[in-house]
């Protein structure tokens, strides 16, 4: 038989994705690994991880394991694992099962927490309210 060979953490990791300062997106940005937002999205993400700098303008919503802000947010996150730093404004909700916000984050909105095993499960988002 053939030996199985294991792939190691960095062999399976994908290279960055950037979204540049002079960049707007609009639409759906699906990615494999961890997504870098210094521009302007509107729309939806779905990524590994997110950070969004402190320059970033995101609106929509975002499906991650983990989210990072420094940036502009109006919309819904859906995370395992949320980090504000002061430097955030954020308006809407964020889903999560763990959060820290830093002294000077701006937050207009909610924060329920939720299981992993719902984020696990999370096929469809739910729709927003009017």
């Amino acid at each position: 038989m053939f030996a199985q060979t294991r792939k190691t953490a960095d062999e399976h990791e994908q290279p960055p994705s950037h979204v540049g300062r002079g960049l707007k997106v609009t639409g759906v940005l699906d990615i494999d690994g961890d997504l870098y937002v210094a521009g302007t999205v509107s729309g939806r993400i779905n990524a590994h991880r997110v950070v969004l700098s402190p320059e970033s303008n995101v609106e929509g919503d975002v499906v991650a394991n983990e989210v990072h802000l420094e940036g502009r947010f109006n919309g819904r996150i859906f995370a395992l694992a949320v980090t504000v730093e002061s430097s955030a404004n954020v308006t809407g909700k964020i889903f999560h099962n763990t959060v820290s916000v830093a002294r000077g984050a701006r937050v207009d909105g909610r924060m329920p927490w939720r299981p992993p095993s719902y984020f696990e499960t999370l096929t469809q988002l739910p729709e927003t309210r009017p």
